[in-house]
């Protein structure tokens, strides 16, 4: 049985641990923890780093629980981050969370009949009927509020790096999480909580709360995984257009594949012990090729692969790298056709768009990509790059510039693609 600790450590996956997790991990099958919000239907790869620790831990041959936070989906996002209250009923949440425990099936082995097969639980069916007397009595008496006072997450909060101060809700959040591990400890026999570093303290009110409730000989464990940011130092996952997401219908495979493939250096190598299952030989392997050669970029590539491959399929693997043949290699309108409308969007993002009205086609093509859509700035300009065999239209040579434009041309009955040169693309919607 590999060493869970050990795995996490040469990944760059581990922050803290408190004193005697590695070796209860080593003497015995751990059942752990780890929580995630179920406010989307969908995880993103903000949530990978934490799936992943999950994944290691049962391939070491533990036990991992995720803990869908439907309780506190039920009372809000209390982060201060959000200035609207993200209140969801039940309906939504025993939604999401089905969606969400699809997605991490592709990590987890649900199924397995080992003692260590995976499971989901959602601490919304243990809080529902729990009243707030109940809590005060059986959780509240344990717990100081000197102790809770002392965190840093409460510190940062209460010295002014927050505009709206400390609300009841933020500041009990740690007992809420604290009786969550308190809960698994007793019904599933559950001794560890993983999370980011930043759940530290959160992490060890539970082990606080265990030990003060059933008693001192009752010992809990945590472990956490650091925050993933880029070589820049922003923050890992977040592009300009907001989260990339599990889900493909969020997120195209195409994209997610993409935004694998442009990592810096630094980051694949560090991403690639992160976010995938690849052995250590086999990283140290592709490093070192990789140094031999940056510009063949096999270590984005590896990356890319697996984890488009982990979180989709091959297939949808395949399709992507067959997307972006579309902007450089050799295509054909066939190859265009068969993208679906999203994923055409993202392969051609970035381009130069124009709109124009259906009554525009039928117009031979210099006028329409001249006068219509000033693809070309001049006539002129488009018969010489025409006469050289410089211009294409949804990727067929056009070999004559009065060649008339119609509807049976368009792209999902919408779309024109016009290509100047190798590079140049130009989009055109007709509205």
């Amino acid at each position: 049985m590999k060493n869970f600790v050990e795995e996490l450590r040469w990944r760059g996956m581990l922050a803290q641990m408190m004193p005697g997790t590695e070796e209860l991990l080593q003497k015995e099958m751990v059942t752990a923890y780890l929580g995630t919000d179920p406010t989307a239907d969908s995880l993103h790869i903000g949530h990978l780093c934490g799936i992943m620790m999950l994944r290691h831990l049962q391939r070491c041959g533990h036990k991992p629980i995720i803990l869908v936070g439907g309780a506190t989906g039920m009372i809000g996002d209390p982060s201060g981050k959000s200035q609207e209250r993200n209140l969801l009923n039940e309906e939504t949440l025993r939604h999401n969370q089905e969606c969400i425990k699809q997605q991490v099936s592709k990590f987890l082995d649900f199924e397995s009949k080992d003692e260590n097969a995976a499971e989901m639980v959602n601490n919304y069916d243990w809080m529902k009927d729990f009243t707030f007397l109940d809590f005060a009595r059986e959780v509240g008496k344990h717990i100081t509020v000197n102790y809770m006072m002392a965190k840093d997450s409460v510190q940062q909060r209460l010295n002014g790096t927050a505009r709206d101060g400390l609300s009841f809700t933020e500041f009990t959040y740690q007992l809420l999480q604290g009786y969550d591990f308190l809960y698994l400890y007793q019904h599933k026999n559950c001794k560890l909580q993983l999370g980011g570093n930043d759940q530290w303290g959160n992490i060890t009110t539970g082990t606080e709360l265990i030990r003060r409730t059933l008693g001192y000989e009752n010992e809990a464990f945590a472990l956490t995984c650091p925050l993933i940011t880029k070589s820049d130092g922003k923050k890992f996952g977040k592009t300009e257009s907001g989260n990339i997401w599990l889900d493909p219908k969020r997120t195209t495979p195409y994209k997610f594949y993409q935004f694998w493939l442009n990592v810096s250096d630094d980051d694949a190598e560090k991403y690639i012990k992160i976010f995938t299952s690849l052995e250590k030989d086999v990283i140290d392997a592709l490093v070192e090729e990789h140094k031999q050669d940056p510009g063949r970029r096999v270590l984005q590539k590896r990356l890319a692969e697996e984890v488009t491959v982990m979180v989709h399929s091959r297939e949808a693997l395949d399709a992507a790298i067959e997307a972006s043949s579309l902007l450089f290699g050799k295509s054909t309108k066939e190859g265009l056709e068969k993208l679906d409308e999203q994923t055409f969007l993202d392969v051609f993002d970035g381009v130069p768009q124009f709109e124009i009205s259906k009554d525009q086609l039928g117009q031979p093509a210099i006028e329409l990509f001249t006068t219509v859509a000033p693809v070309f700035p001049s006539k002129g300009e488009m018969r010489k790059m025409v006469q050289g065999g410089g211009v294409s239209l949804n990727k067929e040579k056009l070999t004559d510039q009065n060649r008339l434009v119609t509807s049976d041309d368009l792209i999902d009955g919408k779309y024109l693609l016009a290509q100047k040169g190798k590079k140049n693309y130009y989009l055109l919607i007709v509205k």
